[in-house]
């Protein structure tokens, strides 16, 4: 076995400082455990350093600016615009209206949490046996983190040891590469990943799944048009389906409770707990402070994020998803008899638009910045199930994969193949049956779903100031629509069934317009306007890796 220097250590030595500069991200630093003291061959200690790899994963997720954050505040669904009275919202107007650069805060703790789960990682995959099932989750790990680095970033450093000398500096590979990295890693390790469902670890369902999205991604990142690559994503996600034993929960809302270990269409999940692993800060990300009571949550909200007014008005009002995963309107207390939302109406002065003293959620809300939103503004993003208790929504399992999922990403490449197209179409309306009462509703057709977006895309802004005050002359827009999206109709139903599920960013890049260009950049929402700029698909290089890391050039794009 190679010489394991430390293990469970600080971070920054963990990740390795040639990966980021040394930041306090209020991680934990661990002790300092060597060789003399560490016997690689104990399995409680391997089984404590592969806890320690995935652990990272909920640090990348739910860091703050962390995966979550960069998947959804750029994207045409949730934002977190300025609140005016509140003083806190300024960092996420550039990722609103895609305008980061290499300084942007999103990115440093994203990078360098995925670098010390790969470092993590690493370290287990150099002392294990070089097959079996514990090598294979650990690659599997690696795996993902490099997914989702190539997502983000496209060229990035490949580091798969920690035998390296010292004053080593990774070396920045092309996407191709990290790509073919990934593929060839879970082709290799799925047969030792088994079929067994053991909650929060990987099985060979969540490398299909894994594969299926490097496939289903790979001609939006690399502008390509190979179909092959549908065909590759379709045999994947038909393992999943086929062979799985998933099924679909018959309530929406039971995919994003607390405690996922029991759930039935969980492929994949990050495990949290409120008192141990205590993440997912949703519930104070989005509630006005007074909103807590509504759900019985004993803790201080902050008043942030909201939906984007355009995509709730795209909602069929007879879908439950609306309600299952937005509150809006007047609020009311939680009781111990009713559960959320069944007493009295909540009194709240602050902001008050409609003139009744209640906390009363606005659809509309009057800008990402300028003047801001105002603090009753825009409905509230309460997908994740909120604890009435001190936890609220932190500690609520992460449903990384599911098999809704599966089914949404076979029916796309069906689509995109022109093969089964009434199959495609049965498979979104099966996963659409349990939003709807009414069978007609609830049913897509291969027409529907090669048809345009009912998204009214267009600038949306109302420059006035004062929270009831909507001045029609303050009122900028532009009406651009989304019948000219290819496959548009497909598109909404992405984002009625994964809106805040990590998707949205990445599937917006992936569907085009007539005109060629992808409806990320294409397309102009509330406050971002379209543009023929295509680097805004990745991110740049954080500024603190490129000064740690002298070998790492920036990306196209950004200077």
């Amino acid at each position: 076995m190679k010489s394991i220097k430390y293990i469970a250590m600080s971070l920054a030595v963990a990740a390795g400082t040639a990966f980021t500069s040394c930041t306090d991200l209020d991680e934990t630093i661990y002790s300092q455990l060597t060789d003399d003291v560490v016997d690689v061959t104990d399995e409680a200690v391997v089984e404590s350093m592969m806890g320690e790899a995935y652990t990272q994963l909920r640090y990348l997720y739910w860091g703050w600016n962390g995966y979550f954050d960069l998947q959804e505040e750029c994207s045409d669904t949730y934002m977190t615009p300025k609140r005016i009275g509140v003083g806190w919202g300024d960092l996420y107007i550039p990722m609103h209206k895609h305008e980061w650069n290499a300084e942007q805060g999103h990115l440093e703790g994203f990078w360098y949490y995925a670098y010390v789960g790969i470092g993590y990682a690493n370290q287990c995959i150099d002392v294990l046996p070089e097959t079996g099932n514990a090598q294979a989750q650990m690659r599997f790990v690696r795996a993902l983190n490099y997914y989702m680095l190539l997502d983000a970033f496209r060229n990035v450093p490949l580091e798969t040891t920690r035998d390296v000398p010292e004053g080593h500096l990774p070396e920045q590979k092309s996407a191709q590469e990290i790509y073919d990295f990934c593929v060839s890693e879970l082709n290799a390790i799925k047969g030792d990943l088994g079929t067994e469902k053991n909650f929060g670890y990987a099985n060979r369902f969540a490398a299909d799944m894994l594969l299926a999205k490097l496939y289903l991604n790979y001609n939006a990142w690399f502008g390509t048009n190979d179909t092959s690559n549908y065909s590759k994503a379709l045999e994947e996600v038909n393992d999943v389906i086929n062979n799985g034993g998933y099924e679909l929960e018959p309530k929406y809302a039971n995919n994003f409770k607390t405690d996922l270990s029991k759930n039935t269409e969980c492929i994949f999940a990050l495990p949290l707990d409120g008192t141990n692993a205590s993440h997912c800060y949703l519930v104070n990300k989005c509630l006005v402070g007074a909103g807590a009571a509504a759900y019985g949550y004993q803790g201080s909200p902050w008043n942030g994020s909201c939906a984007v007014p355009q995509f709730i008005e795209s909602y069929d009002p007879e879908d439950t998803r609306l309600a299952d995963t937005w509150t809006g309107g007047v609020q009311h207390y939680y009781t111990a008899e009713g559960g959320p939302q069944s007493g009295d109406p909540i009194p709240f002065g602050d902001d008050d638009w409609a003139g009744q003293g209640v906390l009363n959620y606005s659809l509309q809300v009057h800008s990402i910045d300028n003047p801001g939103a105002y603090q009753q503004e825009g409905y509230r993003f309460v997908k994740e199930e909120c604890q009435p208790d001190n936890h609220g929504t932190y500690g609520d399992d992460v449903n990384f994969f599911r098999l809704a999922d599966a089914m949404f990403i076979k029916a796309e490449c069906l689509l995109r193949l022109g093969q089964n197209e009434d199959e495609a179409a049965a498979l979104v309306t099966q996963v659409r049956q349990r939003a709807f009462a009414s069978t007609a509703k609830a049913t897509r057709t291969a027409a529907d779903l090669k048809g345009g977006s009912v998204y009214d895309y267009g600038h949306r802004e109302y420059t006035c100031e004062g929270f009831a005050n909507w001045d029609p002359a303050s009122f900028k827009s532009t009406s651009e629509g989304g019948a000219d999206i290819i496959l548009g109709g497909l598109l909404d139903d992405l984002a009625w069934e994964f809106v805040g599920e990590h998707h949205r960013r990445q599937d917006l890049i992936r569907f085009k317009m007539q005109d060629g260009r992808n409806v990320f950049n294409g397309k102009s929402w509330f406050c971002k306007d379209a543009t023929t700029e295509t680097h805004w698909d990745y991110f740049p290089i954080p500024k603190s890796s490129l000064d740690a890391n002298i070998s790492l050039k920036q990306n196209q794009g950004y200077n």
